[in-house]
Order: C-alpha cells, then structure tokens, then sequence
C-alpha cells in the first residue's frame, strides 16, 4: 500500500511490477512513510486517505478514521431512505471526515444533509470529502455542537459521537492516535450521547429516524435514554458483525392516522 501511495499507482499495478525500480525520490518517500509508521502514526494518516463503504476519504489527525463497524449506520440509513422516497432532509451530527454524510448523499441525489462537527479542522476535511465525490451541493457543513439549530426538523439523524469513558482512553492505542475531542465521550462515555438523545425530540421529524453509533457495553444504558425521550418510538440495539451492541435505531412515532 506505501508502495503504491509513494509511485501513485494502484495496488494491482505494483503487485504486477515486482521489477520496477523507485527514483531517488520515491525511495525517500517511501522510507520517511515507514519511519512515521514506525513511530505508531496510523496508516491511513500517512497514505492520507482511506476506504469507507466503497468510497475513498481524505483522513488526517484532524478526524477519526473511518471504522468498517460504522457501516452499519450507513446500511441502516439507505435502506430506510430507499423505503420512505418522500423524507429527503439529514442530519450527520458529528461528521468528523464527512465519511457518512458523503455516502448517503452519493447514493441519494435528492438527499440534503446538514453535516455538523464542533471542530473547524474536520469540517474543513468534510467539505474537501464532498467536493472529492461530487456532492458538495447536497451537503451544508455547519460548526456547532451536536444537533445545529437550522429551525427546522430532519426526517433522518446520524450521529458517530465520542462514546469511549474516559478512564479507558488511556488504556487504548486509539487515543495515542487520533483525536481526543472525536474519543472521549465522559466519565461513562455517554455524555454527548446523553445530551444527544435529551435534543432529538424537538428535531426528529414525527416518523424520522435517529440512528446513534455507541460503544458495545452501552445498549441497556442508550436504549433506556432513547424510550425516555422517544416514549411512543420504535427502539432497537443492532448488533456488529462481531455480536456487540453497535447501533441504537429510534424509528419515531407517526402523526395519528397515517402509516
């Protein structure tokens, strides 16, 4: 994969020239890339980009790096997209590098999202993401914390918050590797999610859908949180490909009288 990054060509193209010779240049590239890794920079940090669902991201220590488990959500979101043509307005609260906004839209070009993040650094990262892809028109990045204040309600939210207690970051690589603010969710991990949670009935839209990511030792805890603020709601745990609590689905309630 460094091969490829540093003499900019495909993968398959560098397993099928095994005899190519890199320039000067490209051999100290190459070798500054190895050192960073040696030292613990993550890969994708140094490649600078990395694939989500399909679809290639521009990363850096700005933003967390795109997670196969977060598929999920995106999964979760096009299949209800796909089954509901007449709710086309999203949330992405969160978006750090645009991962999730970025693939919705792709797939729906009639979807508006408002993609928040309280850093400057990320949105930056998610605007260059969706200019990457083509759907910059689709998405408005906005800075603000948790659900921005549009005045208006979405028929979809998503939101990948920080959701890691903070007792634990120490304990994990992670923290020495990418961003504290995307990480460190509180004393039990759930502080944005609390607040999350406590701000989605005034806006998601009557039968919209929120869609959290959390860690795999909060279901009970989010899915109490969620029948709280959504008493008359659809609630679900969604489990990874592992088994672990992974996804809390909040599918709201209707209007009396309709489906």
């Amino acid at each position: 994969m460094l091969l490829a990054y540093v003499l900019e060509r495909p993968r398959t193209w560098v397993l099928a020239h095994p005899e190519v010779i890199p320039s000067p240049d490209q051999e100290h590239h190459l070798k500054v890339c190895l050192a960073r890794l040696e030292q613990g920079e993550p890969l994708p940090y140094v490649l600078e980009h990395w694939e989500f669902y399909g679809l290639d991201f521009l990363v850096n220590p700005a933003v967390l790096i795109p997670r196969p488990e977060t598929e999920l959500l995106v999964e979760q979101a096009l299949a209800w997209l796909r089954a509901t043509p007449g709710r086309r307005q999203a949330a992405d609260v969160g978006t750090g590098s645009g991962c999730i906004a970025v693939s919705l839209a792709v797939h729906f070009p009639d979807l508006h999202v408002v993609a928040s993040d309280i850093s400057r650094e990320a949105l930056k990262t998610a605007r260059l993401n969706a200019a990457r892809h083509a759907v910059s028109g689709q998405m408005t990045c906005v800075q603000s914390h948790l659900i921005p204040p549009t005045g208006r309600s979405f028929d979809l939210i998503c939101a990948n918050l920080p959701y890691i207690p903070a007792g634990k970051l120490e304990q994990l690589k992670v923290a020495r590797q990418e961003p504290h603010l995307a990480l460190d969710g509180g004393p039990d991990g759930l502080d944005l999610i609390r607040s999350m949670i406590g701000s989605a009935p005034d806006c998601l839209a009557r039968g919209g859908l929120l869609l959290m990511e959390i860690e795999s030792s909060q279901g009970a805890s989010v899915y109490t949180l969620a029948k709280r603020a959504f008493p008359q709601a659809e609630v679900n745990l969604l489990p990874d490909l592992a088994g672990n609590d992974r996804l809390v689905r909040v599918q709201n309630a209707n209007p009396a009288g309709t489906s």
